[in-house]
């Protein structure tokens, strides 16, 4: 008898149509949030049935690592238990390993996520003509495309961006470094940058600095959270968003469209390497993929 993933799915389809009578939208949607599961099984080389309970608890908080919110966090859990449920009426399994899995409280402001249309229209509300034009478009296109948090962002140095080989070294909380593919129009924007940038004299300490101000020292929180706030307003867009909407958008759109769950932990900070780890212990072809395919932005 057929025992692999697809045979558990083919059946649970059947299972949701004939027995709970879903549409095919509600269905779907079922399938769409089991996906997820099971693209963490089998990066971490597990059969749909051996999943344990500690095993779930990992991949819940991968979830929440990403940003995912905690209503589809409850959405997601909602669809395993309905999967297990199912395996074990069916007698496939004899215990339920979702059983103890609690839903996360919703009632909490829910974080911003923007559209990439919305991106889009932020992006081109800047007007280049402008003193510090490219530099907020390269800056916002560094922000999306590779998921940095503001404080990586104003800390980010030229020596750290590696074009040829298109990843950048960024230095995370605690000190700790990690590399993240960068889009080539996040690398095209960086070199019309660097034009503006020449025509700024860096003051002392901020030679290597990725972006300045006009008075060539590094940018602050509040001065990039301002130029985005500006640039959204300008584009029409509606949500209270931060320099974090983007990191948040980056995560959540990657997701969406299929990227696998570590390489996202990976390229948000949530793995440690070292410096020197750079270019021997870290898969760069596989996280190039994961933003070649996934990220809007390379479409």
């Amino acid at each position: 008898m057929e025992t692999n993933k697809e045979y558990y799915i083919k059946k649970y389809c059947a299972w949701l149509k004939l027995e709970k009578k879903l549409s095919d939208n509600t269905k779907e949607a079922y399938l769409d949030d089991l996906n997820k599961l099971f693209h963490f099984a089998d990066n971490e080389e597990l059969s749909v049935l051996k999943i344990s309970y500690s095993d779930l608890q990992q991949f819940l908080s991968q979830l929440v690592d990403i940003g995912i919110s905690p209503r589809s966090q409850a959405r997601i859990i909602s669809g395993i238990k309905s999967f297990y449920k199912f395996l074990l009426l069916e007698d496939f399994l004899q215990a339920d390993p979702s059983e103890l899995i609690e839903s996360p409280r919703i009632g909490m402001k829910l974080p911003e996520v923007l559209a990439v249309n919305e991106v889009n229209k932020i992006i081109e509300s800047i007007d280049l003509s402008k003193q510090m034009g490219q530099r907020n478009k390269a800056m916002i296109e560094v922000l999306y495309s590779c998921g940095l948090r503001v404080s990586e962002l104003i800390r980010l140095r030229y020596s750290d961006i590696y074009v040829e080989e298109e990843f950048i070294r960024v230095e995370g909380k605690g000190k700790k470094q990690r590399l993240v593919p960068i889009s080539q129009s996040a690398i095209h924007e960086i070199g019309n940058y660097l034009f503006e940038r020449r025509q700024v004299i860096a003051q002392k300490g901020f030679e290597d600095v990725l972006f300045l101000n006009n008075r060539g020292r590094g940018l602050s929180r509040v001065m990039v959270f301002n130029v985005i706030k500006t640039h959204a307003e300008l584009a029409g867009i509606k949500k209270s968003i931060s320099p974090h909407t983007f990191r948040h958008s980056f995560a959540t759109h990657l997701l969406e469209g299929g990227a696998n769950l570590r390489a996202i932990q990976m390229m948000l900070g949530h793995e440690n390497i070292t410096t020197t780890e750079i270019y021997t212990h870290i898969d760069r072809e596989f996280l190039r993929a994961e933003i070649i395919n996934h990220h809007p932005r390379n479409k």
